[in-house]
């Protein structure tokens, strides 16, 4: 198969790709819907299109963070971004994990476990982003 050079029809392509992913997540939704209402929220989460539909939002997300990284504007300082992005993370961790911890029939151990899991949950993306900018920061003073 030959590469397509001609800038219109690589767009197109892009658009038509676009749209089969619109139309298979709609269709994904779908059956995923129809086993909730059958099934309830356990049905749903057994069918193996779950683990799909899980796995290509978090891939649309990270692909996204790249495209929003380069798009920002090069004034944003990539460790001021992390400082505060860092700061926020723990501050919603704590305040997650103090509420869960006085959630009756949960422990403080409870509460630990599930700042911790948000913390490292949150942290993944935070240092990913902080990565791209820093990578573009490097790219734009080379120039």
């Amino acid at each position: 198969m030959k590469k397509i050079t001609d800038e219109r029809l690589v767009l197109q392509n892009l658009k038509n790709i676009r749209i089969a992913y619109i139309i298979q997540t709609i269709g994904i939704l779908g059956i995923l819907g129809y086993d909730f209402v059958t099934k309830g929220l356990d049905g749903m989460r057994e069918n193996p299109l779950w683990l799909v539909f899980m796995i290509t939002t978090v891939i649309s997300a990270y692909l996204s963070m790249s495209i929003s990284a380069d798009h920002e504007s090069n004034k944003t300082n990539p460790q001021k971004s992390l400082s505060i992005s860092l700061v926020v993370l723990i501050l919603i961790s704590t305040v997650v994990g103090f509420f869960v911890s006085l959630t009756d029939g949960f422990t403080i151990i409870n509460g630990v476990i599930m700042g911790g899991i948000l913390l490292i949950c949150g942290l993944i993306p935070t240092v990913y982003i902080y990565n791209l900018r820093k990578k573009r920061q490097d790219e734009n003073t080379e120039e």
